[in-house]
């Protein structure tokens, strides 16, 4: 593996591990198989291989922080009555 892609990995690792604090099945459930998906794919050494991993790590990146901001619209939402929410515009068209 090449240097650059090798860092590459070692990032996307590390961002992983960090949004894996707040999974909703516990931390220590994500870094279990955080791990494992990426000692199932230890030895690949094509590069297009390596670079086609990282854009499904990157994916799922994407999946998390969307999985998060969801979770805490929700939790907005059940705060606040139907009654204190303000209706949506109507728009003219």
């Amino acid at each position: 593996m090449a240097n650059a892609l090798r860092s590459e990995v070692i990032r996307l690792y590390k961002n992983l591990l960090y949004l894996g604090r707040d999974y909703p099945e516990g931390s220590a459930f994500f870094r279990q198989r955080l791990k494992s998906a990426f000692m199932k794919n230890k030895d690949v050494a094509d590069p297009e291989q390596i670079r086609k991993l990282v854009g499904r790590g990157e994916f799922v990146i994407k999946e998390l922080e969307a999985l998060y901001f969801l979770k805490k619209y929700r939790a907005m939402k059940k705060r606040y009555p139907e009654r204190f929410r303000v209706p949506p515009k109507k728009r003219n068209l």
